[in-house]
């Protein structure tokens, strides 16, 4: 009869055992594609800020020589 209550107390131990390491990856997983989304969104806004500071230079260096061939050509009918 202890013998019995060994092994089962033994089986119960291993079945805790293995929920808990259940438990334990499910929420490694989890925690490891939260870190995955959290890189793709800081990727993301990494290269928005990129794509807006070249819209950004793209608009100012058009409007700069836009003035000044505007002037040149102002200089040129005047002149």
């Amino acid at each position: 009869m202890r013998m019995r209550q060994s092994l089962t107390s033994f089986e119960e131990a291993f079945h805790e055992e293995l929920d808990h390491d259940r438990e334990r990856r499910e929420a490694l997983r989890r925690e490891a594609a939260a870190r995955s989304r959290a890189r793709v969104r800081e990727r993301e806004q990494q290269r928005s800020t990129l794509r807006f500071v070249a819209l950004t230079a793209t608009l100012l260096a058009t409007a700069v020589v836009v003035t000044l061939f505007m002037f040149q050509a102002l200089l040129w009918v005047m002149g």
